[in-house]
């Protein structure tokens, strides 16, 4: 019962927006997502978090390249 409380809320914290992709892309993220099991909603926001982390990463690189010189 109380994981089912925890779902609503994370649901409920989500922003919905639209966003517009090129038919293509779309058929190659619909099957990516189903041969991972994810829906495209998931599948595009597992890649979003994907690449905010690799930037992440770059960022601290970065810093790190910058502070030894």
């Amino acid at each position: 019962m109380g994981s089912c409380r925890s779902i609503s809320i994370t649901m409920a914290e989500k922003k919905a927006f639209v966003l517009r992709v090129n038919p293509d892309m779309l058929k190659e993220i619909e099957a990516w997502a189903e041969t991972e099991f994810r829906s495209t909603n998931g599948q595009i926001e597992f890649l979003l978090q994907q690449a905010l982390n690799a930037r992440k990463k770059g960022s601290k690189k970065n810093k790190d390249a910058n502070n030894n010189q």
